[in-house]
């Protein structure tokens, strides 16, 4: 073992193949190895980085932290093990697919000082953190989230409450800073589209919307604040922020027409992959011995979240709710 820190990946399809890559060519860290149940799989992500494929049991004795990128199920699992050999992880959202078990791991990562991290890759894109130091100096009225896109061309067995809506649910957590009271929420095609709404205990609401059946991909966030309002778009990774607007009515040739003009600030937002950030952050995070920015609490929080949510839509297929009758028909 070397002064740098050995670094393993669990699974290496979609996701994992690039959490590889991202430990390849982050100096910090050491990619000693790869695994995966399909070994084809794994000996071709290691060739392509320049490493080895090794069974579960021989990369867990080798490396100090890995990253799991399989499907859900099998989170706890991989994870328990890790953590009973003493190997900090980064878990891939959603944290598992029971929150008791997420509870169990947390208790047991704390019996043998391990960490664990979540992978939330939004919390690292850079455009959350500008608008995060936006918010710092004002207060969140509502918040609206949309994630959308056309029907993947794969399988995954993650609704699009627990693939897609789950990231939005960590970042307003995160954001708003206070607990959920409330949550409604409707889907259709089979929870392939899903809305929702919450009410945080400080009185803010927030609306989200997921969905697989959209044939655009769309990625944005708009919060409305006490003095401004800032719309994220996650994938061109920019923030705008509207200030100052003014209404009026101005004459011109004889006709009276109604304007609105503010001011529109785009606050400078920092380069970088998302996911190299996120893994250079829980790198830093083992280094010095504190708990990861998304933490294993964390996880679970949005997990359970989402949970309800799912849970709400599905329901409301099942047994819709009060009829509405037009008042003219």
């Amino acid at each position: 073992m070397t002064d740098s820190l050995q670094a393993g990946v669990i699974g290496v399809g979609s996701m994992g193949q690039h959490h590889a890559r991202v430990y390849k060519e982050l100096q910090e860290v050491t990619l000693a190895g790869v695994t995966d149940a399909d070994a084809e799989r794994a000996n071709e992500v290691a060739a392509r980085q320049g490493i080895g494929a090794y069974p579960l049991d021989t990369l867990l004795e080798a490396i100090d932290l890995a990253s799991i990128a399989v499907p859900t199920d099998y989170h706890y699992e991989l994870a328990r093990a890790c953590i009973e050999r003493g190997v900090d992880v980064l878990v891939e959202k959603p944290f598992v697919a029971d929150p008791e078990q997420g509870q169990e791991l947390i208790e047991l990562a704390d019996e043998h000082d391990v960490l664990i991290g979540v992978g939330h890759v939004e919390r690292y894109n850079p455009a959350v953190a500008a608008a995060r130091e936006v918010l710092a100096d004002t207060e969140i009225i509502a918040a609206d989230a949309r994630r959308l896109g056309p029907p993947l061309d794969r399988d995954i067995e993650d609704s699009a409450v627990l693939d897609l809506m789950i990231h939005d649910i960590d970042v307003l957590l995160s954001l708003v800073g206070s607990e959920i009271e409330t949550v409604n929420a409707l889907g259709t095609r089979e929870n392939r589209y899903i809305d929702a709404q919450m009410r945080f205990a400080d009185s803010t609401v927030a609306s989200l919307t997921a969905s697989r059946v959209t044939q655009e991909k769309v990625r944005e966030l708009s919060i409305t604040a006490a003095d401004c309002w800032i719309t994220v778009d996650y994938l061109d990774q920019s923030v705008e922020v509207h200030r100052g607007s003014s209404p009026e009515y101005v004459e011109r040739d004889g006709d009276v027409r109604y304007r609105h003009e503010g001011i529109v600030e785009r606050p400078m937002v920092e380069s970088g992959e998302p996911l190299g950030r996120e893994l250079a952050a829980f790198l830093r995070a083992v280094r010095e011995r504190r708990t990861p920015v998304v933490s294993a609490a964390d996880g679970l929080a949005a997990l359970q979240v989402a949970g309800r949510i799912e849970e709400l839509a599905t329901r409301s297929r099942d047994r819709p709710g009060t009829e509405f009758t037009p008042l003219h028909r």
